[in-house]
């Protein structure tokens, strides 16, 4: 079985989507469309801005949406079973198994990105790589630490990310060394991701939610809050806005889609991010780019 993957932030890069811009009218009719929604020129940041002007959450995070739903149509969506996006990459992944429009999935992906960029800007906190040790470690450490700090991004086994006020993190970070992590690296992100400081931003995004029309899917999405099938459109929202403040389980959401029969999963959207972690979490399955 065929299984389409969307990756989230951090996947951008310097002239993302000029040659699918380029490819095809109706892909550059689109694209072009997302200047309108969003009311500023977010293809010329894309195809011609520095990184700094890209590592903005507010545009970061819709130029990864409209890059990947643009790949999408190339490739006319490859006939594929069920889908699955890290973090941001869910709202692509509504897309293709039809749950969101295009115009919908960009509108909520803007709101969500701003909300996120202002939550971080009330509460600057702090997100760390932990390489080289177990989740349940990882976890254990986690919960014995005062303040906040949680295990944020599942991304594969021995590659875990964890978020939360930042003396909290330092202070995990110190004990995950300890315990014998390879590395415990700050992260240059000024918010924590996925952690309960997100909770301004995910009254937002509900908001905007719950004022979106979500259609049936017409093939499973493996949501990150979940990591198992769900076609039920209100289920789907729910997990949507549960995302916002909790943990994006990717290793057990590969698992799971593994388990129930993917062996062929494409990566549509910029970079192979998702391509190496899937291929560290079962190596016997086939990972590719979709173009």
């Amino acid at each position: 079985m065929k299984a389409l993957v969307f990756p989230g932030q951090g996947s951008q890069f310097v002239g993302m989507g000029k040659e699918l811009y380029d490819s095809r009218k109706d892909i550059k009719d689109l694209m072009e469309s997302a200047n309108e929604i969003l009311g500023f020129d977010i293809l010329s940041i894309m195809f011609n801005g520095t990184d700094a002007d890209l590592k903005k959450t507010e545009v970061t995070q819709p130029s990864i949406f409209i890059h990947s739903v643009a790949a999408l149509k190339a490739v006319n969506g490859l006939g594929a079973e069920m889908v699955a996006g890290h973090s941001l990459g869910e709202f692509s992944a509504l897309v293709a198994n039809g749950v969101l429009s295009f115009d919908d999935g960009l509108k909520l992906v803007s709101e969500r990105a701003k909300a996120m960029q202002d939550a971080c800007d009330a509460n600057p906190s702090s997100m760390a790589a932990i390489l080289g040790l177990d989740d349940a470690k990882v976890e254990e450490i986690c919960a014995q630490i005062s303040g906040i700090v949680v295990p944020a991004n599942y991304n594969c086994p021995g590659q875990l990310v964890i978020s939360g006020e930042t003396p909290s993190v330092e202070e995990a970070c110190a004990k995950l060394k300890e315990a014998g992590a390879k590395r415990a690296l700050l992260l240059p992100v000024n918010g924590a991701f996925h952690s309960p400081l997100m909770q301004p931003a995910q009254e937002r995004l509900a908001a905007a939610i719950e004022k979106t029309k979500f259609r049936k899917a017409t093939i499973p999405v493996y949501q990150n809050i979940t990591t198992t099938a769900v076609t039920n459109p209100d289920e789907i929202k729910q997990n949507l806005i549960a995302q916002l403040t909790g943990p994006v389980k990717w290793t057990q959401s590969v698992q799971n889609m593994i388990k129930d029969g993917a062996s062929n999963f494409v990566e549509v959207g910029p970079g192979k991010t998702l391509q190496g972690l899937i291929k560290k979490i079962d190596g016997s399955v086939d990972a590719a780019s979709a173009i």
